[in-house]
């Protein structure tokens, strides 16, 4: 499948960080947020950034210029938001990133697995956020299908051999030791090798809850997840 490389301008930019060590591993990276995303979370943490037609924080050419006066100074660009793969313009920032010298990184959820493989020769490196089993996602974003869509994504990821990390931000009502540990054998009998669970800090009513809490961890689900995968990091979001 062939993919275009222009249009990079068109990117609708919600923010950057321009200098993080954490979201890319082991290099120094900036990180642009990308606007739009087809699915409706309730906890997404960049809720912000879920309408596609909200106006852009910046424009490229000014990520262009702040990435020409930092080579030798970073190491990395991430892609996140978000979904980044839902706007056009992704291929053509990606190539446009590694003319200038960077490594290139991904933060997504899969919900363009097409998109995603067409991808592959531009990336680095992919965080891949794997929310729930298949059949409980639309519990998770509202879309019929998203599901299947995120697990194709993985195993593309997988086949591929491209450096990944899955990641988990559990959901009220999905986030039990029981279901996590079923969640945990399945990825591991994927393939997942590199793997985080992700603590969301608090959950309010739009989640349908009726009043904002912590979701935390049980100690015998973490006890479960470093049995599981090789690379195992516990953070919170």
């Amino acid at each position: 499948m062939g993919i275009a490389t222009t249009g990079a301008e068109q990117l609708r930019i919600g923010g950057l960080t321009p200098l993080t060590s954490l979201d890319y591993p082991g290099e120094l990276a900036a990180v642009i947020y990308c606007r739009g995303c087809p699915w409706r979370c309730p906890y997404c943490h960049n809720a912000d950034l879920q309408d596609a037609t909200g106006p852009s924080a910046l424009g490229w050419r000014h990520i262009v210029s702040f990435l020409e006066v930092r080579r030798g100074l970073l190491d990395a660009v991430v892609l996140s938001g978000g979904e980044p793969t839902a706007q056009q313009a992704l291929p053509g920032a990606l190539a446009e990133i590694r003319k200038l010298g960077f490594k290139t990184g991904l933060h997504t959820g899969g919900p363009y697995p097409d998109r995603l493989a067409a991808l592959l020769p531009l990336l680095d490196w992919v965080a891949l956020d794997i929310k729930a089993l298949p059949e409980d996602y639309p519990r998770i974003t509202g879309a019929p299908g998203s599901g299947e869509r995120a697990w194709q994504s993985l195993r593309l990821l997988l086949d591929a051999g491209i450096d990944l990390e899955v990641r988990t931000t559990p959901m009220p009502g999905l986030d039990d030791t029981g279901y996590l540990t079923r969640l945990f054998a399945r990825l591991a009998a994927a393939g997942v090798e590199t793997y985080a669970l992700q603590q969301c800090r608090t959950v309010g009513p739009s989640a349908g809850m009726p009043a904002p809490r912590q979701i935390k961890i049980d100690d015998a689900a973490l006890v479960a997840a470093r049995g599981a995968f090789p690379h195992f990091t516990l953070r919170a979001v």
